[in-house]
């Protein structure tokens, strides 16, 4: 109830909660970004020729 008598803390939440989100959306994207990034060093892992490759062949 305290919190509907005090209009005022409720505002000055909403942008610690803006931040939150704004940190989780932050760390969302980095995990994706690192996510990509190993794919695509696996990919040219992968595709790329291993320099020994032609002394077994």
């Amino acid at each position: 109830m305290s919190e509907e008598a005090m209009p005022e803390q409720r505002g000055a939440e909403a942008p610690k909660g803006l931040l939150q989100q704004m940190e989780e959306l932050m760390a969302s994207l980095s995990a994706d970004l690192s996510q990509l990034d190993a794919d695509l060093q696996s990919r040219d892992a992968v595709s790329a020729p291993a320099p020994d490759d032609g002394a077994r062949g």
